[in-house]
C-alpha cells in the first residue's frame, strides 16, 4: 500500500531472514513503520536468543501464519538473492520496506523485496532492482538504475544517470559519480569513488577507484 509516496505494510508481522547488523536495521524500519510482530530465522543464532523481545530461530517453524510477510535481510548480496529465492519458491508474500524519513522522487520504481533505509534519497525516475538495499543516508540519484540484489551502504552516493549492474556492492561513503556504468558482481570499498565506468567484476578501491581484485567468470 502506497500512502503519500511512502510503502506502507498491509500486514503488522514480519519474518525477518537473517539476524546480523543488517536485519536489526530492518526491524527498526520494520517497527518505525507500525509493525508489531517480528521474527527473526538465522541458522547462526544462539539459542534462545532475543532482540527487542522479539524471537531469533535458528529454523523456519512450521506454523507461520500465511498473512506474514518476509524480508530477506543478509547484507551480502548473494545472500540475500537466495533468501529471497527462498521466500518466492515458498510462496509467501515478500515485504518492501521504505522509511517514512526516505525521499523518493517522482516517477522513481520500487521493486519487490527492497529496502529503502532512513534518511536515504532516491531521486526521480531512478530504478531501485528486486532484493536492494539503500541504506542510511544513502543516495541514488534521478534516472540512476541499481542493479537487483545490489547494495548502496550508509552515506554512499550514487550520481545522476548511473546505472549499476546486480549485486552491486558499495561501501560506506563510496561515491559513483554522475553517468557512469558498473557491471554486475562488482565491490567498490568505503569511501572510494569512482570516476570512469567498471566493465569487470572485481573489487574497486581509492579515489579515483582502481581494481585490486579482478573476478575472474
Amino acid at each position: 500500500m502506497i500512502d503519500d509516496g511512502v510503502i506502507m505494510p498491509d500486514s503488522k508481522s514480519l519474518v525477518i531472514l537473517g539476524f546480523g547488523g543488517h536485519a536489526r536495521s530492518v526491524a527498526n524500519v520494520a517497527l518505525s513503520l507500525g509493525f508489531q510482530k517480528l521474527l527473526f530465522v538465522d541458522e547462526n543464532a544462539r539459542d534462545h536468543e532475543t532482540f527487542l523481545d522479539f524471537k531469533v530461530l535458528k529454523q523456519m517453524p512450521d506454523d507461520v501464519p500465511n498473512d506474514w510477510l518476509f524480508m530477506p535481510a543478509a547484507g551480502d548480496n548473494y545472500k540475500r538473492q537466495l533468501q529471497l529465492e527462498y521466500i518466492l519458491t515458498s510462496e509467501r508474500e515478500l515485504a518492501t520496506l521504505v522509511s517514512q524519513s526516505a525521499i523518493i522522487g517522482v516517477g522513481a520504481k520500487l521493486s519487490p523485496g527492497c529496502f529503502v533505509a532512513h534518511f536515504s534519497h532516491v531521486g526521480p525516475v531512478a530504478s531501485i532492482g528486486v532484493g536492494c538495499i539503500v541504506n542510511t543516508g544513502a543516495v541514488v540519484e534521478h534516472e540512476c538504475v541499481l542493479g537487483d540484489y545490489s547494495h548502496a551502504s550508509v552515506n554512499s552516493t550514487v550520481a545522476g544517470r548511473s546505472n549499476l549492474g546486480s549485486r552491486v556492492f558499495l561501501g560506506a561513503g563510496a561515491t559513483v559519480i554522475d553517468g557512469i556504468s558498473v557491471a554486475a558482481d562488482v565491490v567498490v570499498g568505503a569511501g572510494a569513488v569512482v570516476v570512469d565506468s567498471i566493465k569487470s567484476a572485481g573489487t574497486y578501491v581509492g579515489i579515483p577507484a582502481r581494481v585490486i581484485n579482478k573476478t575472474v567468470g
